[in-house]
């Protein structure tokens, strides 16, 4: 008689199907979808506080002044200092790089020539600035 040593096909089968399994209850319990819109709201609030210090930054350089083009309704960001009918250009904010060095976007990038982000002023000169795109119903809104 032979001694044969080793696994049977069934054994292999049991022993992948086991893992697979596992798998599929490690990948549901992460959630990547929620990660990752987790992760991209976590760059939302990064960019609308970049850009509201950006535009302190320049008010306090400026006399106090906002940068002409932000007004009391709110109105996309634009990216570029081309064309930027119907949006809020900030191009002052980047020009040398000095506060700036480009108009963050939006993680999604969804909008042409807008930056995603929305901004406006209140009477009292406070500036808002909000990302209308995040995900999971959060609201990222920042005022100073």
């Amino acid at each position: 008689m032979k001694n044969k040593k080793g696994f049977t096909l069934i054994e292999i089968l049991l022993v992948v199907a086991a893992i697979a399994i596992l798998a599929g209850i490690v990948i549901l319990a992460i959630n990547p979808g929620k990660q990752l819109g987790d992760t991209r709201n976590a760059q939302r609030r990064s960019d609308v506080n970049t850009v509201l210090n950006a535009v302190y930054q320049w008010s306090i350089d400026n006399d106090g002044d906002l940068p002409s083009d932000i007004s009391t309704t709110q109105t996309e960001i634009c990216l570029t200092s081309g064309s930027c009918t119907g949006l809020t250009d900030l191009s002052e904010l980047t020009t040398d790089e000095t506060y700036l060095t480009e108009v963050p976007q939006d993680p999604t990038g969804s909008s042409t020539n807008g930056a995603g982000y929305e901004i406006f002023s209140s009477a009292n000169g406070r500036v808002t600035i909000v990302a209308p795109d995040a995900e999971q119903g959060a609201v990222i809104s920042v005022t100073r």
